[in-house]
């Protein structure tokens, strides 16, 4: 079976969102081209890391090519999307492995977003094989959602994506742990109930 790639190039929109109450949010990234949208599930920790990341490459761009690139500073609020997630949000498939790359030709930031993957080896070095097998682009691999932004819809992204991991529960002033509404037991108070 050949692999299924959802192409955005670019995208009408390409955000990071949550379904459900925060302690319980389903992270989703969704990307949406008229009247087609894929959504893909995710892990906060994923959501947080890939929008670090791309602020990260977007900042070396702009150091290589002496502020040349098409790449603002800073997310402009012209392209600043704080709708929701366009429903009905349909997961394709959750995702494993995530790849970035900047497109100086295009002046494009390209992200991948691939489905998770079990791999089965007998060794590490197997292990490290089959993952390097699973990341290049086999027509045979899994489920791929592949979209192109510029450079401003880069940092838009980036930036809305921090604030929707951000928007969770607050953290316990004495653990950092999140706090339920209902409070939590607090290792750093022997066990004890702590509120909000």
């Amino acid at each position: 079976m050949s692999r299924q790639v959802f192409l955005y190039d670019p995208p009408d929109r390409f955000i990071a969102g949550t379904v459900g109450l925060p302690g319980r949010r389903t992270f989703f990234l969704q990307a949406t081209e008229g009247a087609r949208s894929t959504s893909v599930a995710l892990e906060k920790a994923q959501v947080e890391a890939l929008a670090e990341r791309i602020d990260e490459l977007l900042d070396e761009v702009v150091r290589r090519t002496g502020g040349n690139a098409p790449v603002p500073a800073v997310a402009p609020t012209e392209v600043a999307d704080t709708a929701p997630l366009d429903a009905p949000v349909e997961e394709e498939f959750r995702v494993g492995t995530m790849a970035l790359a900047w497109d100086g030709e295009e002046e494009r930031m390209v992200v991948e977003a691939q489905a998770l993957v079990e791999l089965e080896a007998e060794s590490d070095e197997d292990l490290v094989e089959a993952e390097e097998r699973l990341l290049q682009d086999d027509e045979n691999g899994p489920p791929m959602l592949r979209v192109r932004l510029t450079g401003a819809m880069a940092r838009a992204f980036a930036k809305r994506a921090l604030d929707v991991v951000n928007a969770g529960r607050p953290p316990c002033p004495l653990c950092s742990l999140p706090l339920d509404p209902e409070g939590h037991v607090c290792p750093r108070q022997n066990g004890y109930r702590r509120g909000l």
